[in-house]
């Protein structure tokens, strides 16, 4: 499992003084109040977000069903696979609370894949571990509700149901 934890965005971002100074001085911090949309699925990534503070919400449609992925807290890093892929966005976030997003413009971000090219293989690697991590809580949210069904099908039919 280590393989697939979170690392450090300064770790992620380990670059050369110059490409370091690019992306710090493109930073931009966007600051959200509660229900307010960061972006939405479909549309045109316009960088790399990093949440300072808040709590986000991302949500998504899929085969004409919609999910909720999940909350981004502080420190999470979002929309690698839109920065790193077709440049568009793969789901909606939106504020839970208030709260502010570190952006770093896709501009930047492929300048900075120019002078310093490992730094995209960087960040696939930790979209990779982002994967990594979806699919295992996927498979832990199967086992339980399997388990759930297993048990519930075990019961006998005259028997009371859990919290009646």
């Amino acid at each position: 499992m280590d393989a697939v934890q979170a690392h450090p965005l300064a770790e992620l971002l380990e670059c050369p003084p110059t490409t370091g100074h690019l992306l710090n001085s493109s930073a931009q911090i966007l600051n959200f109040e509660a229900g307010q949309t960061v972006f939405g699925q479909s549309a045109a990534c316009l960088g790399l977000y990093l949440v300072v503070s808040g709590q986000f919400l991302r949500k998504a449609e899929r085969l004409e069903t919609r999910l909720t992925l999940g909350p981004a807290r502080a420190g999470d890093l979002l929309e690698l696979a839109a920065a790193l892929g077709d440049g568009h966005h793969t789901y909606t976030l939106t504020a839970q609370t208030a709260g502010s997003v570190l952006m770093l413009p896709i501009e930047a971000l492929h300048q900075a894949f120019q002078s310093h090219p490992p730094l995209r293989m960087q960040l696939l690697e930790e979209l990779a571990r982002e994967v990594s991590r979806a699919y295992n809580a996927c498979l832990a949210s199967r086992a339980v509700k399997a388990r759930r069904r297993s048990s519930a099908s075990a019961r006998p039919k005259n028997s009371p149901q859990p919290g009646a």
